[in-house]
């Protein structure tokens, strides 16, 4: 075998499992050496799932510095708080590591911009963990766009109607802060937002929008975002991203529509095909929506594994990994802009400059 990408895990909260198991996976380019949490306890959890032979070989650390100076990973994920991916990300590429970075990239404009710009000085690849573009409906959908079978794109539409109860906000209590994540678009939504933009073109306009808190008023931040969105090719998208759905998780869709193709991935998150309808008639509908559907435990899926042998790949050939830090700034930069509009009661127009989800503190206050 050849030699191994030395990789660390840093933050062992809800997602980490799903991290650990996608290194695991790719164990035959990744050498999972050290993970890094400030509760012990947590560490040792998401450390169950291996075998106790390779749960020995991983180091614990409760301080990221010290990881970075001991191990010297080549490979970090980092999946803290939001308000914290920024910090830690840079604090690794000044390390030397490539990165992966849980959504969304960071919480502020200018932090995802000098994120971007550290790993191009370091010479280190940034990926930003949107792992539903690796859905296998995703991929199926993604190649019908790139083969122009829809004609001329005239709408899409990115749907997340969830439920989040106190319970969630009381697991961690940065849940729902405007200063460490930000509301429903921000956490619950930005990998839809995400599909929708890379969709429709990636270039948007102009965004119009409206954000409420409505049923949680524990939390700083939304719990419903409604925004419309002008696409730079003349398309227009609708995003609808909620946490209040009675009494749980009911659906997370997208729709694409153009003049010769209509698209609709659905179930719990974008992993089955559920309408595909084309002008040219290739492929049968039926088959393809059987051959490409998924039935993952949760709304996470199984897109980390591909997104993780993308990396490493990425990283031993040089390339820029298939879910760049440009990507990841999109998403953020879409959200930020609905949550300017919806804060301005105006349109805003697109590339957004310096904004952060701090600058809407007190949105919401009663």
């Amino acid at each position: 075998m050849s030699e191994r990408l030395r990789y660390a895990l840093v933050g062992c909260g809800r997602i980490a499992p799903n991290h650990v198991a996608a290194a695991a996976y790719n164990a035959d380019t990744l050498e999972f050496c050290a993970v890094c949490d400030l509760l012990p306890q947590r560490m040792e959890t998401v450390l169950a799932q291996l075998p106790e032979t390779e749960r020995a070989k991983v180091r614990r650390y409760t301080d990221y510095r010290q990881m970075l100076a001991e191990v010297k990973p080549q490979l970090v994920a980092v999946a803290t708080e939001s308000g914290n991916h920024a910090a830690v990300g840079l604090a690794c590429i000044a390390a030397g590591a490539n990165v992966i970075i849980e959504k969304p990239l960071a919480l502020s404009m200018a932090d995802g911009r000098a994120l971007i710009a550290a790993a191009k000085a370091a010479g280190v690849k940034l990926c930003a963990c949107h792992q539903n573009r690796f859905n296998r409906s995703i991929q199926k959908i993604r190649t019908a766009v790139e083969e122009q079978r829809f004609g001329r794109l005239l709408h899409g539409a990115a749907h997340v109607r969830w439920n989040r109860g106190r319970d969630y906000y009381e697991q961690a209590p940065w849940r729902g802060t405007w200063a460490q994540d930000g509301g429903a678009l921000m956490n619950q939504c930005i990998h839809n937002i995400d599909l929708l933009r890379w969709m429709m073109g990636d270039e948007v306009d102009e965004v119009v929008a409206y954000t409420d808190n409505q049923e949680h008023d524990y939390i700083e931040a939304e719990d419903l975002g409604i925004a419309l969105v002008r696409f730079h090719n003349g398309a227009y998208g609708i995003i609808e991203g909620t946490t209040n759905v009675y009494p749980h998780n009911l659906e997370e869709t997208l729709y694409l529509f153009g003049q010769d193709g209509t698209v609709k991935a659905g179930g719990k998150s974008v992993n089955v095909i559920e309408e595909w309808d084309f002008r040219d008639g290739r492929g049968d509908p039926a088959t393809i929506k059987m051959e490409f559907g998924e039935s993952p435990h949760n709304v996470y899926g199984f897109g980390h594994t591909p997104l993780y042998t993308d990396m490493a790949q990425a990283i031993l050939s040089n390339r820029e990994p298939y879910v760049n830090g440009e990507a990841g700034l999109r998403a953020l930069e879409l959200v930020l802009a609905i949550y300017q509009s919806a804060a301005t009661y105006r349109t805003v127009k697109l590339p957004l400059g310096d904004c952060a989800t701090t600058d809407f503190i007190g949105r919401f206050d009663k």
